[in-house]
């Protein structure tokens, strides 16, 4: 278990869509990774977020995930 504020929420909407949810109150099913350069890149190569979804992912999400990731290591360091 982890502060959630360590955490990104990733959701799919009713219709499908994926998105990054900084928030964490979209409304769909959400998954959440730790906000870290490595975790995201773990889950991008082994189909984490696919699997969870049951859809395929996008990079761009990804890549949102990524610029996330860095700007809160910059905010933190």
């Amino acid at each position: 278990m982890m502060p959630k504020k360590e955490l990104i929420r990733i959701v799919r909407s009713k219709e499908g869509d994926i998105s990054v949810d900084p928030t964490g109150k979209k409304n769909g099913r959400g998954a959440y990774l730790t906000l870290t350069e490595e975790s995201i890149l773990t889950a991008q190569k082994k189909n984490i977020l696919s699997k969870q979804f049951q859809t395929k992912i996008d990079d761009e999400i990804y890549d949102q995930l990524l610029e996330l990731a860095k700007k809160g290591n910059n905010a933190n360091g």
